[in-house]
């Protein structure tokens, strides 16, 4: 008798030392505390792997329309990926009960430290840099669909906190503003976004990120976007938007300087812009809007996998220069800086694999004909209407695009 409640004893230790890990495991954490100003009262969620890099990086992953925190969690591989390469990543939850859809309309949230959803976000970031000590010079921002439109907003309205953006399915920075006065219209559906109807010159586009920071001169973010030419909820035109908008404010030639197909999946098209390729944009050829984010090249972009001499804040430039001299410095910026896609497509990250192999091309800008992903027709519209090397596609009435021949 006495040796069988040994056993069974033995048997218990046995069980508990093997679940005990499992216990202890990271996961995904709500902070209830005041980590700083939130005035729409976004939701904070937290993962910390075990093994923290000797200063994290911090990964911010704001989820999709009808989504959560915990959805975005469970639905992507970069809590995994943080858990192998030792990186923070931080999941805010939407306050809009309504649609679970970002503020990406009021003057606010497209305003640096003006409040907003946008400001409550950077407040988990800052929280987040004090509280486990990691690297403010390597801040990033990925989401897809709402998620995608934020990061648009964070790079544009807090360019002295984030070093790079990746935005799947998102839309320009400051499309989703809501008409005439959009103080405190944190919740407004821009329908005229969504469906294409907002197109800028990339003149415009750049003066509408530089009014986010009134005054601000200094280093600018390096930024990708992804868009599926299929997307039935946020049109694709505003792929073309992000590139003219984005090239603008980097002070880049809209005419990519390489041109890679079937990368990094079969049918997608990657073009690079600028000697370095600090804004990188991929069109998914015959995807939809539940487009399949794929997390390692977010990463690899990122260069969150790196130990030593990774990419950060205030590194180069998109010019290929020496790195920029910026207003702020690294180790003091952020100290001195204080509704979307009402859809219910689930958004999944795979990794699924590219069945043909990645072709690297080398354009060169031509004198003749629009640049690739510039418009080339539409009402109203007076420029050219023929591609340079490229065909032009009509989206709607108002906006025709210069897209690759494979599209």
């Amino acid at each position: 008798m006495m040796r069988a409640v040994k056993n069974l004893v033995a048997s218990a230790a046995l069980l508990l030392s093997v679940l005990a890990p499992v216990a202890n495991a990271a996961s995904l954490v709500q902070i209830t505390e005041n980590f700083g100003p939130n005035p729409t009262k976004v939701g904070f969620y937290i993962y910390v792997p075990d093994v923290l890099a000797a200063k994290p990086a911090i990964l911010v992953n704001p989820h999709w329309c009808h989504g959560t925190a915990s959805a975005a969690y469970a639905g992507s591989q970069y809590a995994t990926l943080a858990a192998k390469y030792g990186y923070i990543v931080i999941y805010p939850n939407s306050p809009n009960t309504a649609d679970q859809c970002w503020d990406l309309s009021s003057s606010q949230t497209l305003t640096h430290n003006g409040g907003g959803d946008s400001q409550g976000i950077v407040s988990m970031v800052k929280w987040t840099l004090a509280k486990y000590n990691a690297d403010t010079s390597r801040v990033f921002v990925t989401g897809v669909s709402s998620g995608g439109m934020m990061t648009n907003v964070l790079i544009g309205s807090y360019p002295d906190v984030f070093a790079a953006g990746s935005a799947w399915a998102g839309v320009p920075f400051g499309c989703y503003a809501a008409p005439g006065n959009n103080s405190g219209v944190y919740g407004y559906w821009n329908s005229q976004c969504a469906t294409g109807n907002i197109t800028h010159t990339p003149a415009e586009w750049k003066a509408i990120v530089q009014a986010a920071y009134p005054g601000y001169s200094g280093w600018r973010p390096k930024m990708q976007t992804f868009h599926g030419t299929s997307d039935e909820t946020v049109n694709y035109v505003n792929f073309g938007e992000q590139v003219k908008e984005w090239t603008a404010v980097l002070g880049l030639s809209q005419t990519p300087v390489s041109t890679t197909l079937n990368t990094p999946l079969s049918g997608w098209t990657k073009t690079s812009y600028g000697p370095n390729g600090w804004f990188e944009a991929y069109s998914a050829a015959g995807v939809t809007h539940n487009i399949q984010v794929q997390a390692d090249t977010v990463v690899a972009f990122f260069q969150l996998s790196c130990s030593t001499g990774c990419f950060s804040w205030g590194q180069g430039s998109p010019s290929g220069s020496a790195p920029a001299v910026s207003s702020l410095t690294t180790s003091t910026k952020l100290a001195t800086s204080s509704s979307a896609v009402p859809s219910t497509t689930k958004i999944s990250t795979s990794a699924a694999s590219s069945t043909s192999p990645a072709v690297a091309i080398t354009t060169t800008p031509s004198a003749i004909g629009q640049s690739l992903y510039g418009q080339c027709g539409g009402i109203g519209y007076t420029g050219p209407t023929a591609c340079a090397a490229a065909k032009c596609s009509s989206y709607n009435a108002y906006y025709s695009q210069c897209v690759p021949t494979a599209v």
